[in-house]
């Protein structure tokens, strides 16, 4: 089997892996000539646990990066599928990629959109492409929809560990991407129908999203009465059937922040709920900079400091993260002097010796990340401060001694709040 990657990004490039390292001939491709040359020259683009290892054995014997498409047995498209101005799911790239790919497809062929798309996207947008080109799907050409569902910092990991979702356009078609799949994945292979497949996966996310945005919306209402919200939820969370997530500054990634207003365009008028979770949790941001505002109207100076960028912890992904508009919004109000540190983004790490300078005066650092180097913050730095204060948006940040810490939700932040 010789199989093609369109999109080297965050899922295609460890796709293509994956495939590779399990005896597939795979042909990795890209548009940017940037993501070629990097790969080309042995260096992966993205941080990913353990990637780079795989890469390099992927590419001594069956991975070939290359910026031109050719014939080959099976095409995965793995593209950017980002919001248009009105929200809803802009195919634009699906749609260029499936047209690469069709002065090259042949009958027997298989193209598998691993992209999250629209509903009926593939039925109503992909599917015609190909049939306009004479092919009979599910007998000339197998269509299927595979989302990706993985977990950055754990995706070598979780595409072999995780059940795949293979919607197929035919039963045929299910049953052609359920056989390429179990090259290398020892989950269950779930077949369906295309539709289903594509409203799964942004379910999935979406679920998450109305999650959050119920321990946001818990946040707002205790800052209001006077209450706990971290210890509302720990206490709720005692009962068997309850589990509310975290609060936290927002919600971030090409994913649960994006993925909610694809059902919302399609279904504006049903889906209520889910467009409310997505304003709560949109409008924390604001909230986390009125906190910000709160606990600097005393402080010996205005100087903050920014611990975390991404939007999410140990990934350098910054896509959608609610970080970057906490620093615009503190940057336009023009009263603080802003620092800004995160170990997993290129120009905005460094020594010792530079984070020193960072934290040297600073009256509040502000953590909006939960990477690993947060957990504990060292003593000497915590020292330099003007005051040794911390707003923790993410919790994880541990008890040091002379380190005040305020946690988003907690009651240190309110006035009036009782703590038995």
């Amino acid at each position: 089997m010789k199989l093609t990657v369109l999109g080297l990004g965050y899922i295609g490039l460890p796709t293509a892996v994956m495939f590779a390292n399990h005896g597939v001939q795979v042909r990795g491709f890209d548009t940017s000539p940037a993501v070629i040359e990097a790969l080309q020259n042995n260096k992966i683009h993205i941080e990913e646990n353990g990637l780079q290892e795989a890469f390099e054995d992927a590419v001594e014997d069956n991975l070939v990066i290359q910026n031109k498409m050719e014939k080959s047995d099976v095409f995965i498209i793995a593209v950017p599928t980002p919001n248009k101005i009105d929200k809803s799911c802009d195919m634009t790239y699906v749609l260029q990629a499936v047209k690469e790919v069709l002065p090259f497809l042949q009958k027997g062929n298989t193209v598998i959109v691993e992209s999250t798309i629209e509903p009926r996207a593939t039925r109503d947008l992909i599917a015609p492409l190909i049939s306009d080109k004479g092919f009979i799907i599910g007998k000339d050409i197998f269509l299927v929809h595979c989302p990706e569902r993985v977990l950055p910092g754990q995706i070598l990991r979780e595409l072999e560990e995780n059940n795949r979702i293979i919607g197929g356009m035919t039963e045929a078609c299910a049953n052609k991407g359920a056989e390429i799949y179990q090259t290398f994945v020892k989950g269950k292979c779930l077949k369906t129908d295309a539709t289903t497949a594509e409203l799964s996966k942004l379910m999935e996310n979406t679920y998450r999203d109305v999650n959050i945005a119920l321990a946001n919306e818990l946040v707002l209402i205790a800052e209001v009465l006077g209450a706990n919200a971290l210890r509302v939820i720990e206490l709720a969370n005692e009962h068997p059937r309850v589990h509310i997530h975290n609060p936290g500054p927002g919600v971030g990634g090409h994913c649960l922040a994006v993925d909610p207003y694809f059902i919302i365009s399609k279904a504006p008028e049903q889906a209520k709920l889910i467009e409310q979770a997505r304003d709560i949790n949109c409008s924390m941001p604001n909230f986390v900079v009125k906190q910000i505002d709160r606990l600097m109207d005393e402080a010996p100076t205005q100087k903050i400091v920014i611990l975390g960028l991404t939007y999410k912890g140990n990934v350098d992904d910054m896509r959608e993260s609610p970080a970057l508009e906490i620093v615009e919004r503190l940057k336009r109000a023009g009263r603080y002097e802003i620092e800004l540190y995160d170990p997993h983004v290129k120009g905005n790490s460094g020594n010792k010796e530079l984070l020193m300078e960072k934290f040297c005066g600073a009256s509040l650092a502000v953590v909006l990340a939960d990477h690993n180097e947060f957990m504990t913050l060292d003593h000497e730095l915590v020292q330099a401060m003007a005051a040794p204060k911390v707003f923790d948006t993410k919790q994880i940040v541990q008890e040091s001694r002379g380190l005040e810490i305020i946690r988003l939700g907690n009651s240190q932040s309110v006035v009036g709040a009782i703590e038995v």
